[in-house]
């Protein structure tokens, strides 16, 4: 074939020739434009592309798609492991959450039990502490109402007594003389009221 475009461009045999001939060549005696355009080279074209998708195909299914399918076969299974262990955690964060929640449920009514059992402890110390210090006062206050009484009786007695040493002082001071019988008589009447 390149001998025959060879020997038309040396001017051996004319464009038209070939061109009548079905060869692929312009009128200076070269190849025209687009040789895969050229009906008598279809043929073999249409042979070397079914070689090459065959080739692809065979390559394609053999090597490249089986570790792609592996891959994406891989991938699911890891999916599908992280989503069974997501929700594995999500159920036992759920019962801890529960658990948690009933733990402080009783901590909290322990801790309600045990304040109560304080507030009553120490409201029965404080009541028995309270009676102890009213009684411990009512006890005193008996003790300084009787010292009060004998300081009163006491007090009378010793004013009835400088009562009498008055009286007879200033009787006597008066140049008067006074018995300690009549003193006594005058100083009692007196007290009395």
């Amino acid at each position: 074939m390149a001998t025959e475009t060879t020997a038309a461009a040396q001017g051996h045999v004319s464009p038209l020739a070939l061109e009548e001939a079905g060869k692929c060549v312009d009128t200076h005696g070269g190849a025209i434009g687009l040789p895969q355009l050229c009906g008598e080279w279809m043929g073999n074209q249409v042979f070397w592309l079914v070689v090459a998708l065959v080739i692809i195909f065979f390559v394609l299914s053999r090597i490249a798609l089986p570790r792609i399918g592996a891959v994406l076969a891989e991938r699911q299974g890891a999916i599908t492991n992280d989503i069974a262990a997501a929700e594995d955690l999500k159920a036992k964060a759920v019962s801890a959450e529960e658990a948690f929640n009933k733990a402080e449920a009783d901590a909290r009514t322990a801790a309600q039990a045990i304040i109560a059992d304080a507030k009553a402890e120490i409201k029965g110390d404080l009541d028995e502490a309270m009676a102890k210090a009213d009684a411990e006062i009512a006890a005193k206050a008996a003790e300084g109402e009787k010292a009060i009484a004998e300081i009163r009786n006491n007090a009378l007695a010793n004013v009835t007594e400088v009562a009498k040493a008055a009286t007879k002082d200033i009787v006597a001071a008066m140049g008067g003389k006074a018995d300690a019988k009549t003193v006594n008589a005058a100083v009692t009447a007196r007290m009395k009221g």
